[in-house]
């Protein structure tokens, strides 16, 4: 393959990418009397000549061979542009860029569109490796990119140049093997071994045997994991062992644990957990404690986005969260993460000492993380 469809259509759950074309007349003359800014380069200054771009110029990309420009369409209104570009069809790459109108901001429309693309590159597309760049000083675009599943790889320095100078650069990847993150088993149902997640902060691995004292003394004497957690009940050295080199490792396909290490160094700062995977439905649920030193610095947030993040791309649409009804903080992290409040399951949820209701939450994939 050394090219992209002319016709390349890709529907996302709220979204239609496709190539633009005369229709969009009217809409794009608007969109350039209007003064925003989120068309593909080379759109005219002026609506007299938007009949020769989406004749002509906007397939330039196109019939280069190196990319192509599709308009981002929700319920028939054009509300952004996504392309690939700088594509070497050798190597096997390309480079990710989109625009969303400002009065469509904010609904999750770049991340979702990003996703499908990407998606789309890496598997029928026949690509192996896309990347998107980010000014460091665009929080919202860094988002994008880490709601999209990419992680992020390294800085340039002073590579992006904008009317006010120079900007330092953030390079984020997404690999085609991310999208599988490991071996499959049972006919492609299950996460494999040796999954490794990234986030701003965090890196998301497996257990090992390394790791069995600092779980021990997160558990220890802590009156929040064992006032929550039935398992921590005379937990001891050895439990902790058994479970960062075996229980943790037990179940690819229904589930899998990831050890929270901070990126800038320092202990443990909790677990990660996927369980009950329903791969017939698309539904998952995932789970989470953060050890005492840890807290209060937004971690179980962020591990919740990564591996939400990462369920969305292995196919499941649906992650959901328990948390007890008097555990406040967990119910917290929850919303932060971006998960909604469905209702209270009665006697849903085991805790030390017996059996407690539980508040449902879920998200929803396409939704803003």
């Amino acid at each position: 393959m050394t090219g992209f469809d002319q016709h390349l259509t890709i529907t996302t759950r709220r979204l239609l990418l496709r190539p633009f074309g005369p229709r969009d007349a009217d809409r794009v003359r608007a969109i350039i009397e209007s003064g925003a800014q989120f068309l593909p380069p080379g759109v005219p200054g002026h609506p007299s000549s938007v009949p020769q771009w989406l004749s002509y110029g906007v397939h330039e990309l196109w019939r280069s061979g190196q990319g192509i420009h599709l308009a981002m369409v929700a319920e028939g209104t054009i509300v952004g542009a996504i392309s690939l570009f700088k594509t070497v069809w050798g190597a096997g790459t390309a480079e990710i860029g989109y625009g969303v109108h400002p009065f469509h901001r904010g609904r999750g429309y770049a991340p979702e569109a990003v996703g499908g693309l990407t998606e789309w590159a890496l598997t029928k597309g026949g690509l192996r490796r896309v990347e998107l760049r980010a000014n460091l000083d665009n929080t919202a675009s860094l988002r994008v990119a880490e709601k999209a599943g990419f992680t992020r790889e390294g800085l340039l320095r002073g590579a992006g140049v904008e009317e006010d100078g120079p900007h330092d650069l953030v390079v984020f990847g997404l690999l085609a093997r991310d999208l599988a993150m490991g071996p499959p088993t049972m006919n492609g149902r299950g996460f494999g071994t040796g999954v490794r997640l990234e986030s701003e902060r965090l890196i998301l691995r497996p257990f090992t045997g390394t790791d069995a004292k600092d779980v021990f003394q997160a558990v220890d004497g802590d009156p929040e994991i064992n006032r929550w957690m039935p398992w921590a009940d005379g937990y001891d050295l050895q439990r902790a062992y058994d479970w960062c080199t075996k229980f943790a490792h037990g179940d690819s396909v229904n589930g899998v644990q990831f050890a929270i290490e901070p990126k800038d160094g320092g202990r443990l700062a909790g677990s990660a957990g996927i369980q009950r995977a329903d791969w017939e439905r698309g539904d998952v649920e995932v789970g989470y404690w953060i050890s005492p030193w840890a807290r209060r610095r937004g971690f179980a947030c962020e591990a919740t986005r990564a591996v939400s993040t990462f369920l969305m791309m292995r196919g499941f649409h649906r992650v959901t969260l328990l948390a007890a009804v008097g555990n406040v903080a967990s119910q917290a992290v929850a919303r932060k993460a971006g998960f909604t409040e469905e209702g209270v399951l009665r006697g849903a949820l085991p805790i030390s000492g017996g059996i407690s209701d539980a508040v449902l939450f879920s998200l929803l994939k396409g939704e803003t993380l």
